[in-house]
């Protein structure tokens, strides 16, 4: 039974764990496994820890997204209604342009039918006395004139008194 190779080997065997068991070697091992079940556990403790962080911080980025975004929409509203209330006034400037325009243009039409009805007016009584000059050069002549003189003359006399 001792010469063989598997008794000796088993007796080895039995010896390694004896003197592993006398330098205490199962309680260092088994230290060592506390003490990395234990890292182990803070780890996982720490990973929670961010864990939660992490989510706390994601609800509150998301909820500065929700108020951005809110903000933005008003931003956006605030600016159609400036664009809007800009565009009726400059809808209204362009009316009160154009009314003061075509106001202007009626005066300056009114002045020019009033300028064209004078130059018509100065213009036929031009004609009409010149017309009216050669009519009498044509009709009277000198002893008509002389007549006409002092009848003139005479109803003169006859008006004033």
């Amino acid at each position: 039974m001792f010469a063989t190779a598997e008794f000796w080997i088993l007796a080895c065997l039995i010896a390694f764990f004896a003197i592993l068991g006398y330098f205490k070697v199962h309680r260092t091992i088994a230290g060592s496994l506390d003490k990395r079940a234990a890292d182990i556990a803070a780890e996982l403790d720490e990973a929670r820890r961010l864990r939660e962080e992490a989510q706390q911080l994601l609800a509150s980025y998301q909820r500065k997204q929700r108020e951005a975004m809110k903000e933005a929409e008003d931003i956006i509203s605030q600016a159609k209604a400036e664009a809007e209330q800009l565009a009726k006034e400059t809808r209204a400037n362009m009316e009160a342009q154009v009314e003061r325009r075509t106001k202007l243009a009626e005066d300056k039409i009114a002045q020019a039918e009033t300028q064209a009805v004078n130059d018509v007016r100065s213009a036929a009584a031009e004609v009409a006395i010149g017309a009216a000059r050669r009519v009498i050069a044509e009709k009277v002549d000198a002893g008509a004139d002389a007549k006409l003189i002092e009848k003139s003359i005479a109803d003169l006399a006859s008006k004033l008194h």
